[in-house]
């Protein structure tokens, strides 16, 4: 497991805290949330950046709004766990741009797919799709989920 940064000081953790909520905010106003001037922010944004800590900034869209108002969760087995295997599942996900979320899991469960879908018929047709392009997979359960209680992409410091 990686250690957080030692390098991280209340400052950083602040103007990280800041751009989660708002990325789009001027380096000036960032800064006077975080008592810095301008350049000291911005200096400090791009470290944060420089050093991958801050990976990427990007829009976050309303999938309901765009018509992708259906989560699904879809639990994955496969008897089959060797490379060639692998490699055939990992292309035939990055594929799939309905498919939001791909994580291997430990437990019953070996893959956990996150997909933002219009309905269950387009579902239905993502699962086919995968099922055609990835061979060996051995049992498939998709739940959809009924209400977002929370979503944030938001990352907390560690204690």
């Amino acid at each position: 497991m990686n250690e957080p940064n030692p390098q991280l000081d209340t400052i950083d953790w602040a103007i990280l805290g800041v751009l989660q909520h708002d990325a789009a905010l001027p380096v000036h106003e960032v800064g006077e949330r975080v008592g810095l001037s301008s350049n000291a922010c911005w200096r400090r944004i791009r470290r944060l950046e420089d050093s991958g800590i801050i990976a990427r900034r990007v829009a976050l869209l309303d999938a309901e709004k765009l018509g992708l108002a259906t989560t699904v969760f879809v639990a994955l087995r496969t008897n089959r766990h060797d490379p060639a295997w692998l490699e055939a599942f990992s292309r035939g996900v990055a594929e799939i741009e309905e498919i939001s979320e791909c994580h291997r899991m430990a437990g019953d469960v070996d893959y956990l797919l996150k997909l933002v879908v219009r309905d269950i018929a387009h579902y239905d047709r993502i699962y086919r799709k995968l099922i055609a392009r990835v061979p060996d997979i051995a049992d498939v359960s998709s739940s959809f989920s009924m209400e977002k209680m929370k979503a944030t992409t938001a990352l907390p410091r560690p204690s």
